[in-house]
């Protein structure tokens, strides 16, 4: 018995992992991002870890940063990565042996016309029996059934890793646009209150000349109507920047408004460095979350063909227990009360209708999905990395004409006020080169927010780095 168990231990020593083993998968990326890059991004240097200080604002770095330690969703995520260790902590301790000690007491009485008393009184008084004993066991792990589950296990973690990391993207992205859009709905404002102070000089204007007989009251009307329409805009600008922040409230875990103070003074739209390093083509599925998120999806769906298939093979067990068992609890640690056992113990399977096969068939279907996922994950990537560059190449030249725009519409409206009051034309005009500038100005507004929102989209497209929470 004892070269037998010996036996068993040195072949568990040396015992294979039966079911493929993981191969890392290698990702069909560019050789460079030269095919899709654009003029306006540079493909030099790596991508920057901390992209939202290239932003240009402390205070939204600031915002980024608390949103990375007390949004509820990354804390949420980093329960479920906890959560996911503390299993493996669990699932890696079948790979050693389990000790326990237990003890019991007991008093009964036999019955006289029954089966024999084994306290040899007959039935005729009752008896106690003392028990303590030490038990130990241990699964010889001979094809890697509990190796191939720690191996999902490990996968999991990482799995739940680059899910918290996503979130952490995601969030720092979302805090980044949401605070960009305020400062953009600010600028609207301001625009808006611009225009209508002229609107308001020109409205002045036009009814001092109705008074002095030189112009209609259509003229008046007009005016008036145009201050009325800036007027209109100005609430719903108010209720948008309200909005935006009590979103960016929500992603720092804060009660509706606790942002106002902090937020309501207008600041300019955050204006990042010209430049934008792209990294290279084979660090992105180290740096984007969701490819490392797929790769351990699939790399648990490969360990769990090999636990499927070591159910098909049998299990052997050793037993081992020591302990002590009187009728007297004087006599419990006496030495002539020991009792002890070990061994060990098989198990095959030998019909399971079906379920054994079905289920080693059923891990291959789910590695062969989760292997078509990665594809389908990484041709994605690409996809929003191309599609990001080409938004912000053409944001980019958007805003160079807009700019051309404003400037052109400026100087015609001053030559039409100044044309108007020397009676050169009608008012109608005045009013339509106006409207023509309160347009391109918010859209010039419109395109600086939308080009800082696209440098986000980019840097999140590139995977770039998170904060730490």
């Amino acid at each position: 018995m004892k070269h037998a168990l010996l036996s068993l231990a040195l072949i568990g020593v040396g015992a294979c992992s039966v079911g493929p083993d993981f191969k890392k998968p290698q990702p069909q990326l560019p050789e460079s991002w030269s095919t899709i890059a654009r003029a306006e991004t540079s493909i030099g240097g790596p991508v920057d870890s901390q992209w939202w200080q290239k932003l240009g604002d402390d205070q939204l770095s600031s915002l980024v940063e608390r949103a990375a330690k007390s949004n509820l969703d990354v804390r949420t995520a980093s329960s479920r990565l906890e959560q996911s260790r503390v299993l493996r902590q669990v699932t890696g301790s079948q790979q050693y042996p389990g000790v326990s000690t237990g003890g019991s007491y007991q008093r009964d009485r036999s019955s006289q016309t029954g089966l024999l008393d084994a306290s040899n009184l007959n039935g005729k008084a009752p008896y106690e029996v003392w028990t303590a004993t030490l038990d130990a066991s241990w699964e010889i792990d001979l094809w890697g059934h509990v190796r191939r589950n720690v191996e999902a296990a490990d996968a999991d973690i990482q799995l739940t890793a680059a899910q918290r990391d996503g979130v952490l993207l995601s969030i720092a992205a979302e805090t980044a646009t949401d605070y960009i859009r305020l400062r953009g709905v600010q600028a609207r404002l301001a625009v808006a209150r611009q225009n209508l102070e002229i609107a308001q000089q020109s409205a002045e204007l036009t009814q001092l000349r109705f008074d002095n007989g030189v112009t209609t009251n259509l003229d008046t009307a007009n005016s008036a109507a145009q201050v009325a329409t800036i007027e209109a805009t100005l609430p719903v600008l108010q209720a948008q920047q309200d909005g935006l922040i009590n979103a960016l409230s929500y992603l720092l875990g804060e009660p509706p408004r606790a942002l106002t103070k902090e937020l309501h003074d207008v600041k300019a739209i955050p204006h990042p460095a010209p430049d934008v390093p792209l990294g290279l083509p084979s660090e992105l599925a180290q740096r984007r979350p969701d490819i490392q998120q797929s790769e351990a999806a699939l790399h648990r769906a490969t360990a769990a063909i090999g636990i499927a298939e070591a159910d098909f093979y049998p299990r052997v067990s050793l037993g081992a227990s020591f302990g002590f068992q009187a009728l007297n609890g004087s006599d419990l640690g006496a030495w002539n009360s020991r009792q002890w056992s070990y061994g060990p113990s098989l198990y095959l399977p030998i019909f399971q209708g079906g379920r054994v096969t079905g289920t080693l068939e059923l891990r291959k279907r789910q590695e062969q999905e989760a292997a078509l996922n990665y594809q389908r994950v990484v041709l994605g990537a690409w996809h929003e990395i191309d599609n990001a560059m080409t938004d912000y190449a053409a944001e980019k030249q958007h805003h160079a004409a807009l700019e051309q725009a404003v400037q052109h519409n400026t100087d015609a409206l001053s030559t039409a006020r100044d044309r108007y009051n020397h009676g050169a034309t009608d008012f109608i005009n005045v009013l339509g080169v106006q409207s023509a500038l309160l347009a391109t100005q918010t859209q010039l507004v419109d395109s600086t927010t939308e080009a800082a929102i696209d440098r986000v989209r980019l840097y999140r497209a590139l995977g770039g780095g998170w904060p730490t929470p």
